[in-house]
């Protein structure tokens, strides 16, 4: 399993790493999420998307605030993700988080996740682990 970071990204407010899990990439927004900070966050996941991953899990946990811009780029990555064929897996909200996507209705078009380690468990569309690379042939 790899689990090596793949990058992150800085501001005062906000730190993002990524890091590949088998056939998902992990992104890890850590501190706000706001108008400021948005691109942090985006930049990001574009790259994912842009190197082949259509299978994203945004690991929330650390996630202390999130505004309607942060929701933007959530959305907006949700839809690039499913035209790739894959999705956006968020995992761990914290309540303070989780209250916006209640009140917006957006927690409907997500798929949402206690915990990271479910959101990774959770089996693709082809029936293999997300968070595992599919078995090779003789495996």
């Amino acid at each position: 399993m790899d689990r090596g970071t793949v990058g992150s990204a800085q501001s005062g407010r906000l730190l993002v790493e990524v890091r590949e899990e088998g056939a998902s990439a992990v992104v890890t927004p850590a501190g706000e999420l706001d108008h400021h900070t948005a691109d942090l966050l985006r930049e990001p996941i574009e790259d994912c998307l842009d190197r082949g991953f259509a299978r994203l899990v945004v690991d929330c946990s650390q996630l202390e605030f999130c505004d309607s811009t942060g929701l933007n780029v959530l959305l907006g990555a949700r839809l690039k993700a499913e035209a790739a064929g894959g999705g956006v897996h968020l995992a761990g909200m914290l309540p303070v988080v989780s209250r916006v996507f209640e009140i917006t209705g957006a927690e409907a078009v997500f798929t949402l996740h206690d915990t990271l380690e479910e959101a990774l468990s959770e089996p693709g569309p082809d029936g293999s682990e997300a968070g595992k690379p599919e078995a090779g042939p003789g495996d």
